[in-house]
């Protein structure tokens, strides 16, 4: 069992539950069991409460409820880091639960000083197994982490608990299961690391008064996105995120590819406006993308389709709307209000071509 308080706010611990950060000793009163199972089904809460994250592209067209678990899939160095930060520091959650599984040492403090900053480390739990330390540490962090979230949860709070990565944690379970004589079987995984995700992931929801809200980034070996791993993790989590390389590389920040994610509660917590301009917006882009080889070459002829001619039209709006500086943090009242003010200027646009939707 762990021990917890309140006074962990603000605080780095390892994945034993240790403070690390130099501020003393850590005042706790409270066990809270390390492997609690997952709540039964018939006592958790519907998912019916949007969760402000701060990122306007994720609160108007990938809108995460309150409990919900959604993944981050992302290759190396395509802004994942500073998204974390980004919704550590904006969301409208209570408490921050942190755990950075197998990370690499000299990045803990560049997450914490730059992507975190002083705001979002004041309200947040940071729990810290670092790639040289032994698996069986790192694999305990991860359920560390999430029993604090469940003591915060209980105190009456909205949590919103991340791990990164869950790719991490899986490289550490294979060394464990390994190293106890178990069989290798997809990419060298034993069957315990399949195991353990359920176990992780099943304890976050909606419970009573409190909720915790699980935000997990996968790491994509060569940014290929049907991994063993990633189809295992996608099975079970409530929707995901995809950053992708080419925006990246294109200086499109937060780089999410909003037609390779979905969020599966959206239909139960956004408005029915909100969803119709969501719905709208994504139809306008997958109509560029469908096209992009077409337009890029010259060889689209404007006024051939009026459709492919409003996307043309809207592609910088929509390129505005989903770009964001780590330092701004957008409400999801604003987030729909603007979503639903480029939506119109499209409907316009089509209307004037003599194309309604």
């Amino acid at each position: 069992r762990l021990l917890v308080g309140p006074q962990m706010l603000g605080r780095v611990v390892d994945g034993l539950g240790h403070p690390i950060d130099g501020k003393g000793p850590l005042s706790r009163s409270r066990r809270y069991a390390l492997y609690a199972p997952a709540p039964a089904p018939m006592l958790r809460e519907r998912i019916t409460t949007p969760m402000d994250l701060g990122v306007r592209a994720i609160n108007g067209l990938l809108t995460c409820g309150v409990g919900q678990k959604l993944g981050i899939f992302a290759g190396s160095g395509v802004g994942k880091s500073v998204l974390m930060g980004t919704m550590c520091r904006h969301t409208s959650a209570d408490v921050n639960v942190i755990a950075l599984v197998g990370e690499r040492g000299r990045e803990v403090k560049e997450f914490l000083e730059r992507d975190l900053g002083r705001e979002g480390l004041r309200r947040s739990v940071v729990v810290v197994a670092t790639s040289d330390q032994s698996p069986l540490v790192r694999v305990r962090a991860a359920f560390v982490a999430t029993a604090i979230a469940e003591f915060f949860r209980d105190q009456g709070n909205q949590v919103l608990l991340l791990v990164d990565s869950l790719t991490r944690l899986a490289h550490a379970q294979r060394e464990v299961g390994l190293a106890a004589g178990e069989p290798p079987t997809t990419k060298g995984y034993p069957p315990s690391v399949f195991t353990l995700f359920p176990q992780v992931l099943e304890r976050v929801g909606p419970m009573g008064t409190g909720s915790i809200t699980g935000l997990y980034t996968v790491l994509v070996d060569g940014d290929d996105f049907n991994d063993p791993i990633a189809d295992s993790i996608r099975s079970i989590l409530d929707g995901h995120i995809v950053l992708s390389r080419r925006l990246a590389m294109e200086g499109h920040f937060p780089a999410i590819d909003v037609l390779q994610s979905v969020s599966r509660v959206m239909s139960d917590i956004a408005s029915v406006p909100h969803q119709e301009a969501a719905r709208f917006l994504v139809q306008i882009m997958a109509e560029y993308r469908n096209a992009e080889d077409l337009i890029n070459l010259g060889a689209y002829q404007v006024g051939t389709n009026p459709r492919l001619d409003a996307a043309i039209h809207m592609k910088g709006p929509v390129d505005g709307f989903l770009r964001q500086t780590r330092e701004e943090g957008v409400g999801i009242a604003e987030s729909c209000q603007d979503l639903e003010a480029l939506a119109q200027q499209g409907r316009r646009l089509l209307e004037r071509k003599g194309k309604t939707v």
